[in-house]
């Protein structure tokens, strides 16, 4: 009897693909769901919606660019939907910590008559590896608002681990797993962990909002750039001041630290070009 594939919505993204090959390395096969895959899914189309959803039972679901987008926490409402007359029997959500909107798509998820799990993540690490923080680093600075406000900032390899646990063994429905990193950390001392790991300065720069602002929208356009630095202004107040048990509930391990994550980039090349 052929297994079912386990759905993974976003599998280009951050976490999905680092999902979707974890799941691979078990020889479980996946069913990668993004614009280009083999069967297109599009948040945007909601008729790519229900074939993708053909013949699974597990999903992971994360919306792109973000939960807090217009119209995000519609979108996945009527996707449960979808998702349930499909036979989806368990679903797993990305979802942001102390995100309004966020909040509101977990409930969505709660009240769908689905199966759940609920990981509600804590800042990536890999935005200073792979997101619109590289290049900055690259030249030597790190421009966050926030001020000394600290963040006890995830690795994303902790949330993939915690999505696969979720999604291959008992005990995981109906949790909520709030995970982070193991420690509270300001920028400027992100920033110093990171100068050990490239082996040159990397300086925090402390910019406002307007300026945080500018240089998303520098790297992306400016509907994207409103919607972040609105997380931004919204998640960078101290909210998220405190340290989470999720890693450990699901994985029985301790998530792991800043400066393990900034050696283990710096080896696999990630700033390549700043030797």
């Amino acid at each position: 009897m052929s297994i079912q594939p386990i759905l993974v919505i976003g599998a280009t993204g951050k976490t999905g693909a680092r999902v979707a090959a974890k799941l691979e390395r078990k020889g479980l096969p996946v069913r990668r769901g993004a614009r280009r895959s083999e069967t297109p899914f599009d948040w945007d189309d909601p008729q790519t919606w229900a074939p993708i959803l053909r013949g699974v039972s597990k999903a992971y679901v994360t919306y792109f660019p973000d939960l807090a987008f217009p119209g995000a926490v519609e979108k996945l409402e009527a996707f449960t939907n979808v998702a349930k007359d499909a036979g989806l029997e368990h679903m797993v959500l990305l979802s942001g910590r102390g995100e309004h909107f966020a909040g509101l798509g977990e409930e969505v998820v709660r009240n769908s008559g689905l199966g759940f799990t609920i990981v509600r993540s804590a800042w990536f690490a890999q935005n200073f590896s792979e997101g619109y923080l590289r290049d900055p680093i690259l030249g030597g600075v790190l421009p966050m608002p926030g001020g000394d406000v600290v963040e006890p900032i995830i690795d994303i390899d902790d949330i993939a681990d915690v999505v696969v646990a979720a999604l291959t063994e008992d005990g995981h429905m109906g949790e909520r797993y709030e995970v982070t990193g193991p420690r509270l950390m300001t920028f400027a001392e992100m920033a110093e962990v990171l100068s050990n790991a490239l082996g040159r300065p990397i300086q925090h720069v402390p910019i406002t909002f307007e300026d945080f602002h500018a240089n998303v929208a520098a790297a992306g356009d400016e509907f994207v750039a409103d919607v972040f630095t609105k997380i931004a202004r919204e998640t960078l107040d101290g909210r998220n001041a405190h340290i989470a048990d999720g890693v450990e509930r699901a994985l029985g391990r301790k998530p792991r630290d800043f400066a393990e994550f900034a050696q283990s980039a710096m080896t696999a090349g990630a700033w390549s070009s700043a030797a």
